[in-house]
């Protein structure tokens, strides 16, 4: 594949330009420059680049963030010259999430509350808005991305994961719950992966972040620089020719490289436990695992995974598990405000685990688990639950703010997939596999002819290959024709 179009002159200005501005932009530099602004803007060629810049804070989003963010993203979506959105982070976050010790001490005061909310408020309308962007938007997740950093990057049409990227929705550990649409992607997820990371807050790191949809491509971290720089020398970027860029730079998986630990009998077990709608009987699946699985790695697993299920939030844990749970059939608006609902009510005093969580974890940095209240399961009141964190606080009853996204920007139900670039996911799979997909072209179809169809239609991207193998193991059976020397695969489930 031919180097996308651009002049010597242009190459030359853009390599220019990208070193001065990456000169000046250095972590150290940052640290020792307090003064500067927390986002930096910059302007390449058709490309324009915000810069979340509190290195010390791993960029963690606060209200002077949000205030210099909005107005000029809002500027470059209506304005003609730029033609490409970027997202980064300086030092070794992308953003780590957002800054929730100001926001619990707002909360905390009657007076000030309606500041805390608002944060929320604000927020949410930015991660739609990026969701919605009508041009090519490029997420670099290089570093940690977690929280609110997340929220910036999950629904952008590019998102590039690299080995230094460390991905969570670690919310439960605080007490809160997975916001920022959360409920929207980690419900559309492969299987439960998305139930088990919003449940647990686990981490995920480098290339299992790309394997599970999370990031569209993986790019080795010390190629990132070559890759804005080509960016900034495309003419006329188009969203293929920016996919075609990205394949480009993407990277095959190492022999030695460690992919995601959750592929085969792990996950069948993973989502054996976590399909189910209520956390008690998730708790009682993976009680049964851990004691019975064949498998000793398996049960340590699921004795490991209780574990870190017994330190969290058992109120956040039902709130959670409740909102992934609604969020499959809404779209990403619905979503945000669902969770909008739902931080009104935790900055309303509706869980005092919100508050506790945030001091023992953020400010006192305690190891040991926080006194919830509830501090069990069995006394949290699920009647309770739904009452204050899914009915009480709305924009109908005029007791929770509205997400309102700007006028310009595409209805929900003209978004975007955010899936369009990233690995084929298990529904996609499965649809070739028995017939449904407007490719497949038949009801039968064998494996090598389900791997030629994905490399027609996705051009070999890389990891493409191991992925397919996966699934196919785990969730399908081959039947020997009869007739003909070839053995047909039959979805299992």
């Amino acid at each position: 594949m031919s180097r996308p179009a651009a002049s010597a002159a242009q190459r030359t200005a853009a390599i220019g330009r990208h070193l001065m501005s990456t000169s000046a932009v250095t972590p150290k530099s940052r640290v020792d420059a307090p003064d500067e602004a927390p986002v930096l803007f910059e302007s390449n060629g058709p490309v324009r680049t915000y810069i979340l810049n509190r290195p010390a804070k791993l960029n963690a989003l606060n209200e002077p963030m949000l205030n210099l963010l909005r107005p000029q993203i809002e500027e470059w979506c209506q304005g003609e010259l730029a033609k490409v959105i970027v997202g980064r982070g300086v030092g070794r976050a992308f953003c780590a999430g957002g800054d929730v010790e100001s926001v619990v001490q707002a909360a905390s005061k009657e007076e000030t509350r309606p500041q805390a909310i608002d944060f929320f408020h604000r927020e949410f309308e930015m991660d739609y808005i990026l969701a919605a962007v009508p041009k090519p938007y490029v997420a670099v997740m290089d570093g940690i991305t977690m929280g609110g950093g997340v929220g910036l990057s999950v629904n952008a049409q590019f998102r590039v994961a690299t080995e230094k990227t460390v991905f969570a929705m670690p919310e439960t550990k605080i007490g809160y719950c997975p916001d920022v649409g959360a409920s929207y992607f980690l419900s559309r997820i492969d299987g439960e992966i998305g139930t088990y990371l919003a449940l647990t807050g686990d981490t995920i790191t480098g290339r299992a972040v790309y394997e599970h949809g999370f990031a569209t491509h993986y790019i080795p971290s010390r190629r990132i620089p070559a890759l804005l720089e080509r960016l900034a020398a495309l003419e006329e970027p188009t969203f293929q020719m920016i996919s075609d860029l990205l394949e480009q730079e993407s990277s095959e998986r190492e022999s030695d490289e460690v992919s995601s630990p959750f592929v085969g009998a792990k996950r069948e077990a993973l989502d054996t436990a976590f399909r189910h709608n209520t956390v008690e009987e998730i708790f009682a699946e993976l009680t049964k695992i851990s004691e019975t699985h064949q498998d000793e790695g398996i049960r340590t697993w699921a004795a490991n995974t209780l574990k870190m299920l017994g330190d969290r939030s058992p109120t956040s844990l039902k709130v959670a598990l409740t909102a992934i749970r609604k969020g499959k059939p809404m779209n990403l608006l619905e979503a945000l405000q669902m969770e909008m609902n739902i931080a009104t009510a935790f900055c309303s005093g509706g869980s005092p685990d919100f508050q506790t969580g945030v001091t023992s974890v953020l400010v006192n940095k305690e190891k040991s688990r926080p006194a919830w209240s509830p501090a069990h399961l069995n006394e949290v009141n699920d009647e309770e639950i739904r009452r204050t964190f899914f009915s009480k606080f709305s924009p109908e009853q005029d007791t929770a703010p509205k997400i309102t996204p700007p006028a310009y920007l595409p209805q929900p139900n003209q978004l975007a997939d955010p899936m369009r670039y990233a690995l084929p996911t298990e529904v996609e799979i499965r649809s070739m596999v028995d017939g449904s997909h407007r490719d497949s072209g038949a009801t039968e179809i064998t494996l090598d002819e389900l791997l030629a169809k994905f490399d027609r239609a996705r051009g070999r991207k890389p990891g493409m290959r191991e992925k397919i193998l996966e699934v196919v193991q785990r969730k399908c059976v081959s039947e020997q024709d009869k007739h003909m020397d070839k053995r047909w695969l039959k979805w299992k489930h």
